[in-house]
């Protein structure tokens, strides 16, 4: 349901929403919703200052409730 929201909540702010990308991993210390997205929407998706990131982790947490739930988002333009 979480990954659901987010998709949805990201796919409003970019230019390119078919390549909006949320994954879920179960990690030890709770859930992990990574967000892929186009190259070009990066700045919107992170913000100014990281506005937006921080608002979208803001309304994840509160949808999440007491489950520990992180966002990352994820720059495909990096090497791993």
């Amino acid at each position: 349901m979480l990954e659901e929201a987010l998709e949805h909540l990201v796919k409003g702010i970019v230019d390119h929403d078919e390549d909006v990308v949320v994954r879920r991993k179960e990690l030890r210390r709770g859930e992990l919703l990574e967000v892929r997205v186009h190259p070009d929407d990066l700045g919107r998706v992170i913000g100014r200052s990281g506005r937006t990131a921080s608002a979208l982790r803001t309304v994840v947490g509160a949808l999440a409730g007491n489950n520990n739930v992180r966002v990352d988002i994820v720059d495909t333009d990096r090497v791993r």
